[in-house]
């Protein structure tokens, strides 16, 4: 989920050019990476983290790492494959691909849908080449998202985020604590011209991601410990419509635009951050970078985060997400190639190029990038930072939940009603599992 905003389907006959002077600047030609006659051959089927970014600058970075990459490795040519716009259709697709044995050799997996494809016994263990200190690196749900119940990773989950509120403060001068201090700032900046805050409501992974943070604050659980759905249950149900109707009141108060119940990209905060008509946003820390790009610098300087309001100001909670590369291939040499790939790339290198959060504690300290106030400041924020759970029912259960608020925002069906047909349906689905 981290940086769907960015993952924008480029031609497949994109040129993927390396950086003026690389001495390695003819190892990337169209689609390969690497000599046309090298004896072994590697098939990535990736997201924008890499060379076809649409950002030049990231694209010129990964173009050099990937160069870097295969000088070491000259033996091996990779063929890059570029997923789809549709990343969710694109993963499922390639979930059945695996399970029929035609898939890539090594892929980036969404961190969301990585139960399903460790359910269907798929992915190859990546144990035997990262060492127990790397791994126990990782925060805490980022090992516990990659292990598998024999014990052994099945992935390397190399970039997380995290959601948070920004805020123009000349506007809203003041970092809203809870639910009701958020809706007053909302509706004060209305006042002032704005269409108040923004936040993704229509059918897309997002809207169910970002608002869970109000859900998990309470305390609220999805699934139980073996994966079946509990959100209408009891004390859960009656967190769950509690953090509906914060939402709810927000459109029906005029604190948030009817607008919100459509809104499927996080790119469209960045252009009414642009645009000036908006002040306010739920967001993700990567929005951050993309904003002082996007900015003119005295624009950029008015814009600040926080972490989301809570119900309480002392009931926090932020979704973190991220993707991780894993391998299908039963080759054991191209499975160490897919390893080797993710930690020379991906582990450390892209996470500096892109400021993409690292799910490795020490590596804060080793990329001057993560210094910044910024980025520390994220990084501290992770403590509240809870992830999907490893259910495979979550992307139903996703998918229930956007159907749901699609309803209730658009005032289409009472929210209860609205949550006991998305208990119901996600229920059935566990059932059917």
């Amino acid at each position: 989920m981290r940086n769907t905003a960015l993952i924008l389907a480029l031609a497949a006959t994109t040129v993927l050019a390396a950086p003026h002077g690389s001495p390695a600047q003819e190892a990337i030609t169209g689609d390969v990476v690497g000599k046309p006659d090298a004896p072994n051959k590697l098939v990535f089927r990736m997201t924008t983290d890499g060379p076809r970014n649409n950002e030049p600058a990231y694209a010129q970075g990964y173009s050099k790492l990937f160069n870097d990459f295969i000088a070491k490795h000259s033996d091996w040519q990779i063929e890059l494959q570029m997923m789809s716009g549709d990343i969710g259709q694109e993963q499922a697709r390639m979930l059945e691909q695996a399970k029929s044995g035609s898939a890539p050799d090594c892929a980036a997996v969404d961190s969301f849908v990585l139960p399903l494809f460790k359910k269907a016994g798929v992915l190859q263990s990546f144990s035997p080449y990262f060492t127990k200190e790397e791994i126990d690196q990782l925060f805490p749900f980022i090992r516990e998202g990659i292990t598998g119940s024999d014990g052994n990773i099945y992935a390397w989950w190399w970039s997380t985020d995290l959601r948070v509120l920004y805020r123009n403060k000349e506007i809203v001068p003041d970092a809203p604590q809870t639910w009701d201090d958020l809706k007053k700032a909302a509706l004060s900046s209305v006042e002032e011209g704005m269409e108040g805050v923004l936040f993704n409501g229509g059918r897309y992974e997002g809207t169910t991601f970002d608002w869970l943070a109000n859900f998990w604050a309470q305390g609220g659980k999805l699934v139980d410990d073996d994966g079946k759905p509990i959100f209408g249950e009891g004390e859960n149900r009656d967190k769950f419509i509690k953090a509906v109707n914060y939402y709810r009141d927000l459109v029906e108060s005029g604190a948030a635009p009817k607008r919100v119940a459509t809104i499927g990209d996080y790119d469209d905060f960045n252009a009414a951050a642009a645009a000036g008509t908006t002040a306010l946003f739920v967001g993700g820390n990567w929005q951050y970078a993309q904003l002082r790009t996007a900015l003119d610098p005295d624009e950029f300087a008015k814009w600040v985060f926080s972490p989301l309001p809570g119900p309480a100001a002392d009931q926090r909670s932020t979704g973190t997400g991220g993707w991780t590369v894993a391998a299908f291939s039963k080759d054991t040499e191209k499975v160490k190639l897919c390893a080797e790939l993710a930690r020379d790339i991906y582990m450390g290198p892209a996470n500096a190029l892109q400021e993409q959060l690292p799910t490795r504690a020490d590596l804060y300290d080793k990329y001057e990038v993560f210094s910044s106030e910024a980025n520390k400041t994220f990084a501290a924020a992770l403590k509240d930072g809870q992830a999907r759970p490893g259910a495979p029912v979550y992307p139903e259960i996703s998918n229930q939940i956007q159907i749901m608020m699609g309803k209730v925002l658009t005032g289409t069906q009472p929210t209860e009603a609205a949550v006991d047909e998305a208990f119901s349906a996600s229920l059935s689905a566990f059932k059917r599992s």
